[in-house]
């Protein structure tokens, strides 16, 4: 009877044993399984017609030369795991140029200077409002979003950018200027005026 019930006992614990890791398999599943899902976050979306500036508008136009009444710009970012996909697409643009575009730290204002430096995912030390990083350690495709674009015939045009990162805070604005961005060190970043402003997160 001894022996039975030692073996009883040793069986029921081996059973229960895997149970245990059975629980802790369905566990670690569904705990991957929310990993995920917080990984993949929804895109972020901004969108508008340009136009004078007025306080509730979400797209404005500081030079309507350069960004003719009716243009609009459509902009999607999309975080997946560790990289970051920008896509800009604008239409009504006058055809066959080269602009220059890029994230922003803050909101769209009443001139292209309220929208502040560049997004950067390491941050120039010298980088502040009135003194734009021009720093090519800094002032690159792989540490800014830079959205270059060239309209075609019609006006319209589209560019992506894609990170191997995250954005640690969230950009503010996309800024539409009237030059092709900068590479050299000493300008890196600087694309000329600033024409146009999309508000992304306020």
């Amino acid at each position: 009877m001894i022996r039975r019930t030692a073996g009883f006992v040793v069986v029921t614990a081996a059973l229960l044993a895997a149970a245990a890791c059975g629980g802790a398999e369905r566990q670690s599943t569904s705990e991957t399984a929310t990993s995920g899902a917080i990984e993949a976050t929804q895109p972020t979306v901004a969108e508008g017609t340009f136009a004078p500036y007025s306080p509730s508008a979400t797209a404005i136009a500081y030079d309507p030369k350069l960004i003719p009444s009716g243009a609009s710009a459509h902009l999607t970012i999309a975080e997946i795991v560790d990289t970051t996909t920008v896509t800009l697409d604008v239409r009504g643009l006058l055809p066959n140029r080269v602009y220059g575009a890029h994230l922003h730290t803050q909101p769209c204002g009443p001139t292209g200077t309220a929208a502040g430096p560049h997004y950067q995912h390491r941050p120039d030390p010298a980088l502040s409002a009135s003194a734009p990083s021009v720093d090519q350690l800094y002032a690159n495709p792989q540490n800014e979003v830079w959205l270059d674009v060239t309209t075609d015939s019609q006006g319209t045009g589209t560019s992506k950018s894609t990170q191997q990162w995250r954005f640690i805070t969230k950009p503010k604005s996309l800024v539409i200027h009237a030059k092709k961005t900068e590479t050299e060190d000493g300008k890196a970043g600087m694309a000329g005026d600033r024409l146009a402003c999309l508000t992304v997160n306020r």
